[in-house]
């Protein structure tokens, strides 16, 4: 695959057969697929695709979940979407395909593990969706992301709130504050981290879990007291 002046690796020729989509202007993969740590003025980074990939992926997601449920009411709707388009999805999505292997990163980027950092999984995922909308139109795109999705909108919770917000919701339902949360741990290299976080509620109870990124760890525990809870 190549374009005027364009001519991709083997790594991230074998990587447009994984997405099935044939590039006429495979200078926009090479785009998605570069990270800021590595962009210049020749080279320019996915952000801007990234941000294009975004409304994409959520408009084909909002289409899906009208259609898979047609008795579904906003208030059901929005936290299946909310679960669908959120980074941690993104980033899952991207593993599937083993998008991380074909970043473009700076030294320093892969050093510190990179690739397998979950923003940038997720970003460099909604930039590819936008490099293939911005080659082929709205049809293509859709259809990679509901070929790449699918299992997962048709498995998507009902109650698909994110642990810390239902958490959240749960505890102001009985009158009291917030949950905190605080970093118990940081163990692990500096490039593959692993953070133990807390959540505490007023009334003491608390709950603990460890994951690669912050936030992971807070959901996890989150959702771990929130069980907590509504077994007592």
């Amino acid at each position: 695959m190549s374009g005027p002046g364009i001519t991709l690796s083997s790594e991230v020729e074998a990587f447009a057969k994984t997405l099935g989509h044939e590039f006429e202007r495979p200078e926009l993969l090479l785009r998605a697929l570069t990270h800021g740590s590595i962009s210049s003025a020749t080279r320019p980074d996915n952000q801007r695709l990234e941000f294009l990939g975004d409304r994409v992926l959520g408009l084909v997601m909002a289409e899906a979940l009208l259609k898979d449920d047609r008795q579904a009411t906003e208030g059901i709707l929005a936290p299946r979407y909310n679960a669908l388009v959120r980074k941690e999805t993104c980033a899952e999505v991207a593993r599937s395909i083993d998008l991380g292997t074909v970043l473009k990163l700076g030294k320093s980027e892969m050093v510190s593990g990179g690739r397998r950092k979950e923003a940038l999984l997720a970003d460099a995922m909604e930039a590819v969706i936008a490099a293939v909308y911005l080659d082929s139109g709205f049809e293509p795109a859709r259809d990679l992301v509901l070929r790449l999705w699918n299992d997962r909108i048709s498995s998507v919770e009902e109650d698909a709130r994110d642990p810390k917000t239902a958490l959240q919701e749960f505890v102001q339902a009985r009158g009291e504050g917030p949950p905190k949360y605080e970093v118990v741990a940081r163990d692990g290299p500096d490039h593959a981290p692993e953070f133990t976080i807390a959540v505490k509620l007023e009334d003491g109870a608390q709950a603990e879990a460890k994951a690669g990124a912050k936030r992971q760890a807070e959901q996890a525990a989150a959702k771990l007291l929130l069980e907590r809870l509504q077994d007592a």
